[in-house]
């Protein structure tokens, strides 16, 4: 590494690997040259570090990036590390106006600092992660699993609902034993273990019951610094770990050969042969005649990936990063070197997939890069391996291939994992495209189907999730010429764990924009209708300060989309939010609609005078023992209790609208002593309206915490009531009907009243008008309701 100080371009530094290596200066534009240090911590791993920084505005402050940051205020003699919240530092830029600001980045990311390394921000608020691989278990919502580059291992859910909790604010993650690099792999009959691997053979079995791990290192050899040609067992970076789809009890690793444990890693027996090249010119040492680096990231003729036909007990497929794949149908007694003909000699067979729906078929993804070969190479086998088909057509050069793996219901659907984001074949590998959509443009190491879903590793920007690809299993050619498409939406759940990704997800297809609004009607099972929805532009109340800060918090759309394509449109279950107030401040939430039970609903799409149709399943959260009874009697209390609602917030636009109509009045009318009886009857019935609306709503609450200062009124109640009683999966609970029946009183005597102010007062008014012959005054129709921000269950 080399280094020009700005602030004297004669001051140059170097940080050399030699024999006698260190950090070298010289004062003279490089003529000569002096050694200033030659400690290790700024030489180690020359390969991976050496990198050097001069400050643009001191000539004698330097940094050395290494394992840590080192800096040396007195031109290089001496060096003291500089605190830093990950090791392995490789870049730096300091700002040339000021040098207390500079930025790191290291393994871990990107971080700043303001005031010279005495702080730094975060590292979390960057989705930077590198996975290697991912998987997923059982659990609902289910989680997912890696491991991520100089960072922990990680098993994280799939959705999470609300503000979110865990580690910096975010999902509830933790790590699951295991390090840096490798596969991560649940435990098919228990979530809560994991079989974690990492560089060295190291293998680890974690029970997030106890907290506790247990190493399981199939060979526990500790090969740091030695070449591969010099070990027993050779295992590389990301050696494979893989469970038995058909005996949760068989755990499979490779190193040179294929391992096999029955008694979660206390033994292990090979099952196979050697089925490397074994090329000991390609195990040498790593490193030159100087530095070694020997970490076994580098260590090569390695089992690279293993998968056990999901369809057939003992068929087993091992794949090489020297370019070999090998398949045996008894379990490991006997093995068939199936390697594709004409593939690049040393190419790494990156993963395996043996198809879940047809035995004998396979795909597998080579990755050429360490080659400089940047094309794709993707095939598939129907014949366990005796013949091999390519199939990358669409996929362009540059996009090398990581991953492959087959869709679990539709035949011939695939997905793979290239350099470039995802693409996606309907027709078993024969053409590809693109299914990037929102994604960075980023490398996917692999990627899986976990139900209806499809969730991929990247290295560099963490997980990603393609939510429900119901409407990919039912893509067909035929849908493009069609003028609309409705999609027949997956088994949706009710639940608060799928956070705003719950509820039903209706997917369609629209061959242009269409001339008139698109309307979505919902029906229960007896054919009542629970929602219409339509793409007509509708009047949404501005969000909130707190919406505004929390965006998630307004809940889903209400109006359709109506793009050219593919649209999507989530239904959160609710029924037609109540009756709203427009600018009401309340506390603890605010209107929410019923939520619909479990059962089946119907879906009826109109589009420029055709309709499609589509039914759906609505299920419970599994997790939850819970009567449909209950569910029931949910749905008809909060039902009740809105209704109410909406009759007392009504009542309140009644009374508002009649107010603006006496201010108008004033306005006009002259106060003259003939015009003073319409003038004091008015006066009249603002009083005694104004005693019902004060009574229903707190009208001095302009803020988010006025309530704490002007008591809640009725209405702000009996919504948050409602919140209250739509909170969980459970019928309400006693006290909630009790409760209800307080309120509903107290409604029902402002409701009597509103009456008796129509009656007398209004009538009164407008009797003194008309004998005035100024034109009366009424209560204004009500407005259509108001799309009410999206609370979830509760309303928070």
């Amino acid at each position: 590494g080399i280094a020009v100080s700005r602030a004297d371009d004669n001051r140059v530094y170097a940080a050399v690997e030699a024999q006698k290596g260190g950090v070298y200066r010289s004062d003279d534009g490089g003529d000569t040259w002096r050694m200033m240090n030659d400690s290790h911590d700024l030489t180690q791993r020359a390969w991976y570090y050496m990198h050097i920084f001069a400050d643009p505005n001191n000539v004698d402050e330097v940094y050395v990036l290494n394992t840590s940051i080192q800096r040396s205020m007195d031109g290089g003699r001496t060096f003291t590390a500089v605190r830093d919240p990950h090791g392995d530092t490789h870049g730096l830029w300091i700002d040339p106006a000021d040098s207390n600001r500079f930025i790191n980045s290291n393994d871990g990311g990107a971080t700043i600092t303001h005031d010279n390394g005495k702080t730094w921000s975060t590292q979390e608020n960057q989705p930077t992660a590198e996975f290697y691989h991912v998987d997923t278990d059982d659990r609902f919502p289910y989680y997912l699993y890696g491991a991520q580059q100089d960072n922990s291992t990680v098993a994280i859910p799939s959705h999470t609902a609300g503000f979110g909790f865990g580690r910096g604010g975010g999902a509830p993650y933790y790590d699951v034993g295991g390090g840096e690099s490798g596969w991560v792999v649940p435990d098919p009959k228990n979530a809560q273990i994991t079989f974690a691997g990492s560089y060295g053979g190291l293998l680890t079995e974690y029970n997030h019951d106890t907290g506790l791990s247990r190493d399981i290192n199939p060979w526990p050899l500790n090969p740091m610094g030695a070449g591969a040609a010099d070990l027993t067992h050779r295992f590389q970076w990301t050696f494979p770990i893989a469970t038995s789809p058909h005996d949760p009890s068989v755990l499979y690793i490779g190193g040179e050969v294929v391992f096999k444990s029955t008694d979660r890693g206390s033994s292990w027996t090979a099952i196979s042969k050697d089925l490397t090249r074994n090329d000991k010119s390609k195990q040498a040492s790593s490193g030159g005649p100087i530095t070694q680096d020997n970490t076994a990231v580098e260590y090569y003729d390695t089992v690279f990936c293993i998968a056990e036909s999901p369809v057939t007990a003992g068929e087993i497929w091992a794949g090489t990063d020297d370019g070999k794949l090998d398949v045996t149908r008894d379990g490991g007694r006997s093995w068939t070197d199936v390697t594709p003909k004409g593939i690049p000699e040393w190419i790494k067979v990156s993963i395996i997939d043996p198809s879940p729906l047809q035995d004998g078929t396979a795909y597998l993804a080579l990755d050429g890069e360490k080659l400089d070969d940047m094309r794709p190479y993707l095939y598939k086998t129907a014949d366990f391996g005796k013949t091999w088909t390519k199939i990358t057509n669409g996929i362009p050069d540059g996009a090398f291939t990581h991953s492959i793996k087959s869709d679990t219901k539709r035949k011939g659907l695939l997905f793979a994992g290239t350099e470039s984001g995802v693409y996606v074949s309907f027709d078993d590998g024969a053409n590809w495209q693109s299914l990037r959509l929102n994604m960075p443009d980023t490398p996917v190491h692999d990627l899986k189907v976990a139900g209806d879903d499809l969730v991929i590793a990247t290295h560099g920007r963490s997980f990603y999730s393609l939510d429900d690809i119901g409407l990919l299993r039912q893509f067909n050619g035929e849908l493009l010429s069609a003028d609309a498409h409705l999609f027949t939406p997956s088994v949706a759940y009710r639940t608060e764990a799928l956070g705003q990704d719950g509820g039903i997800l209706v997917d369609y297809w629209l061959k242009a924009a269409p001339k008139e609004p698109i309307t979505l009607d919902i029906t229960d099972a007896q054919g009542k209708t629970l929602r219409h929805f339509t793409s007509a532009p509708a009047h949404e109340e501005a969000p909130s300060a707190l919406e505004q800060e929390f965006p998630f918090l307004r809940g889903p759309s209400t109006t359709l989309p109506t793009n050219a394509g593919y649209n999507r449109f989530r239904w959160n279950l609710q029924l037609e939010t109540p009756t709203r107030v427009p600018g009401a401040v309340y506390w603890g939430g605010r209107e929410t609609g019923a939520e619909v039970v479990p059962g089946t609903y119907h879906l009826k799409l109109t589009a420029d005078g055709k309709s499609y149709e589509a039914t759906v399943e609505l299920k419970e959260d599994p997790r939850l023992h819970v009567s449909q009874a209950d569910l029931e009697k949910q749905y008809q209390f909060v039902t009740q209790v809105n209704e109410r609602i909406s009759l007392g917030q009504q009542t309140i636009n009644d009374i508002r609208g009649l107010r603006k109509q006496l201010v108008d009045l004033r306005d006009r009318l002259p106060k003259t002593p003939a015009n003073k009886p319409v003038l004091d009857a008015a006066d009249a019935l603002d009083k005694k309206m104004t005693e019902v609306e004060e009574a229903l709503i707190q009208t001095k609450a302009k803020s988010g915490e006025d309530a704490l200062n002007f008591p809640i009124r009725t209405m702000n109640q009996m919504v948050d009531l409602a919140n209250v009683a739509q909170g969980s999966d459970a019928a309400p609970t006693a006290q909630s009907f009790e409760v209800y029946e307080v309120l509903n009183k107290q409604l029902d005597v402002q409701l009597a009243k509103w009456k008796e102010v129509q009656s007398n007062e209004l009538a009164a008014l407008n009797q003194k008008m008309k004998e005035a012959n100024v034109p009366g005054v009424s209560i204004p129709p009500a407005k259509p309701n108001e799309p009410a921000p999206g609370r979830g269950r509760r309303g928070n």
